[in-house]
């Protein structure tokens, strides 16, 4: 990433996430336009574009900043000390900006009113556990694939999330841009205002303790100990 300059990683940052949500919320509209009101065969088609989609965005603008697309990860590697505070920062401003553009977009592509706001709930403590359970995941993922498979990143990062749909309560958000963005939505993929804080939270406690167990597991053994059992 250090090839290219300030500028550009915030725009590959922007620009991604905001490719992302119109690729989130463009295939839920046309998911649930097509699919005669069967919300299964929505959700795969979503599932299938937000999978796909993320390969090829990752694997785009990886290489120029990283291409995090979501706080959560931003913030997982500011504590990890791999990102300085000012880049966090206007990576989470970029973020944020670039996911609600994304959701105006899809609007914009099907022909929907461009500002709404949804009315879909999805509130109560499964869904947050769930919320924190796909983030977890999500930062395993990464840090596991940075470590040892840097080049399956972008795949495997797709493959977990076209999992998470399916195996989550909450069809496995696991980033508060995204939350937020999609809370201006009021199609397939939209989630109510009054649900965003409790997304939010166990996004932030997901990827709180992904990044403690995973840094921990992921730790270099001292020289001997691999491998050794007590």
């Amino acid at each position: 990433m250090s090839r290219f300059g300030f500028g550009r990683r915030l725009a590959s940052e922007g620009l991604g996430t905001a490719l992302l949500l119109a690729v989130v919320v463009g295939s839920g509209i046309m998911g649930q336009r097509l699919s005669a009101g069967n919300d299964a065969v929505a959700l795969l088609g979503n599932t299938i574009a937000t999978g796909a989609g993320l390969v090829v965005l990752i694997s785009i603008f990886g290489p120029i900043s990283g291409a995090q697309f979501n706080p959560a990860v931003t913030l997982a590697f500011l504590v990890r000390r791999e990102l300085t505070m000012g880049t966090a920062a206007a990576y989470l401003a970029v973020q944020f900006l670039g996911a609600v553009a994304g959701v105006w977009a899809a609007h914009a592509m099907f022909a929907e009113p461009i500002l709404q706001v949804s009315a879909k709930l999805r509130a109560g403590p499964p869904q947050v556990f769930a919320e924190a359970v796909a983030t977890f995941g999500l930062i395993g993922t990464i840090l596991a694939t940075l470590r040892f498979r840097p080049q399956f990143t972008p795949a495997a990062v797709g493959l977990y999330i076209t999992a998470a749909y399916w195996f989550t309560a909450s069809t496995a958000f696991a980033n508060p841009a995204v939350t937020v963005a999609r809370s201006l939505s009021d199609t397939f993929a939209g989630i109510a205002p009054v649900s965003v804080p409790g997304f939010i939270l166990g996004q932030l406690i997901g990827a709180g303790v992904g990044v403690g167990f995973f840094g921990w597991l992921l730790g270099q053994e001292p020289p001997g100990d691999a491998g050794a059992v007590s």
